[in-house]
């Protein structure tokens, strides 16, 4: 049994009432599943299914400071690549994870749409906490 429900489909998350913004926790046994959960909830939280067909792939590398800097620069990343490229990303494989440096691809598609998607990431009240089974973030997400 996981300690908070789906988020559309998304183990180890569910979204949190937030007044302005959007905000959702996750969990993960290490910070390699705890980032891929929390790009996979962004994914589902701008609408988007997590099963489509890809034909975009790009390779990124994202830097942090710490473990929160690199959560909110790795889906701020995902985020202006959207908006750059006009693309929808499904999927995401992380190759390399430390606390300070993740290399990751990331599948999509070119958008049909406009992009309605998030505007930031953001660091308000942002940590990720230890806990007995591995760790934890809540993320805000300003819309």
């Amino acid at each position: 049994m996981t300690l908070w429900p789906d988020v559309e489909g998304v183990s180890g998350a569910e979204e949190v009432e937030h007044t302005a913004d959007r905000a959702f926790r996750i969990r993960g046994r290490n910070l390699r599943q705890l980032l891929e959960r929390a790009a996979q909830v962004l994914i589902v939280l701008e609408g988007e299914p997590l099963a489509r067909k890809c034909f975009v792939q790009r390779v990124i590398e994202v830097e942090g400071t710490d473990r929160e800097t690199l959560l909110v620069n790795w889906l701020n990343e995902i985020l202006y690549l959207e908006q750059t490229h006009q693309e929808i990303y499904h999927h995401c494989l992380l190759q390399d994870v430390t606390d300070h440096h993740l290399r990751a691809q990331l599948y999509g598609r070119p958008a049909d749409h406009n992009i309605a998607s998030a505007k930031a990431v953001t660091f308000h009240n942002l940590e990720v906490k230890e806990s007995s089974e591995g760790l934890e973030a809540t993320v805000v997400v300003d819309v």
